[in-house]
């Protein structure tokens, strides 16, 4: 099968978690023997941010990592969506995608296009900014890949699309397994970024006092931190080591003993069952992971896979136990490999696309992936 993506970007993960997923399921398919073409403009946000921030250079451990993955760069003002298509079997179009691209594509489509036609969406705007998503014309596609059921679940109730199928991220487990590391670099590693202050009081809450009140040595990677969140940071002892190319992440989680998941506040509050990727790699790495909380509504992760604090103080004794009891520590290693080699992997999502694609070639339109 040939399938296209269009993506905002894979070959860059700057602000953009999007092309940690994309680039796992892209490697999978290509693995199960499928042919794949990615189309990423090329002036775009994430790419343009980081050769700003870190030199064109910074770019040589994308394709180092996936060397048989070459985005296709494009000129929006100048792109023939026609020959990008031609001869695809499946086109599947992310949500950060200009509306224009979106609906041009819906448009060929419907206009007769031999593809089936896939929108991807894996943002919390669906319920936090719908208007935004009211700019997308899905008249002409297939379905809808959502990577929540609460997601699909708004999809339907508001009409935007009639066939919608629950895709969640997974692990690139290529990459992201247990390594042996040489050296210990702190206790306690976050990977994530500041951004758009949804997050920032439980950034507070669950990652910084409590390491303050641990007295633990403490790293954050990330990016678009602003200069008083930095200060922020110094102030309470927790080191900031920037932006973190998503490939080296397995080496840093590596080289730490704990890690926590500090979910946006859309996730916590108003779409339950969507983790977001950073949880599937913690664990596929073996990292023990205090999460703050999230609902797990659909059944991703048994108990023991990871400890949940409510609250600032659960944090802080979670993180403690953990640092202190090796036993406890290995069970969360092991529980939560476990899970996502079992259900979670880039793989199984591959697997499950090229299901969805034969189900719309056969006229068969279950819109039930398994978990």
């Amino acid at each position: 099968m040939r399938i296209a993506f269009f993506v905002h970007s894979v070959a860059s993960c700057w602000n953009n978690g999007n092309a940690h997923f994309l680039r796992g399921v892209m490697a999978a398919l290509q693995a199960l023997g499928h042919e794949v073409a990615a189309f990423e403009p090329r002036d775009g946000w994430s790419r343009a941010n980081l050769v700003a921030d870190h030199g064109a250079g910074a770019l040589a451990g994308y394709e180092a990592a996936f060397p048989g993955l070459r985005p296709v760069l494009y000129d929006p003002a100048a792109m023939d969506l026609e020959a990008m298509v031609d001869g695809a079997d499946l086109a599947v179009v992310h949500e950060w995608n200009e509306p224009a691209l979106v609906n041009r594509l819906g448009r060929l489509r419907a206009a007769g296009g031999r593809f089936r036609l896939l929108f991807h969406d894996t943002h919390h705007r669906a319920v936090t900014r719908p208007e935004e998503m009211g700019r997308f014309d899905l008249s002409g596609y297939d379905g809808v890949l959502a990577f929540g059921a609460a997601i699909g679940e708004i999809y339907r109730r508001r009409g935007w699309a009639d066939r919608v199928w629950t895709w969640h991220e997974a692990a690139d487990v290529r990459l992201f397994h247990p390594i042996e590391a040489d050296a210990c670099d702190g206790d306690l590693v976050w990977v994530g970024n500041w951004g758009d202050e949804e997050r920032s009081e439980e950034i507070r809450t669950f990652l910084l006092e409590p390491a303050a009140a641990l007295g633990l040595e403490t790293n954050v990677y990330g990016v678009r931190y602003p200069e008083a969140a930095m200060a922020e940071l110094a102030q309470r002892g927790v080191s900031y080591r920037g932006w973190l190319p998503n490939h080296a992440v397995p080496e840093v989680f590596a080289r730490h003993r704990v890690t926590v998941h500090v979910p946006r506040r859309p996730y916590a509050e108003a779409l339950a069952g969507i983790p977001t990727i950073r949880v599937f790699e913690a664990l596929a790495c073996g990292i023990p992971l205090v999460s703050a909380p999230w609902q797990d509504s659909e059944g991703l992760f048994p108990e023991g896979a990871f400890l949940m604090a409510r609250n600032g103080a659960e944090m802080t004794g979670m993180l403690r136990a953990v640092l202190n009891d090796r036993a406890l520590a290995e069970s969360l290693r092991r529980t939560g490999l476990d899970a996502v080699l079992a259900r979670h992997t880039c793989d199984h999502r591959a697997r499950d696309l090229v299901a969805i694609s034969a189900a719309l070639a056969s006229g068969h339109h279950e819109q039930r992936v398994p978990a």
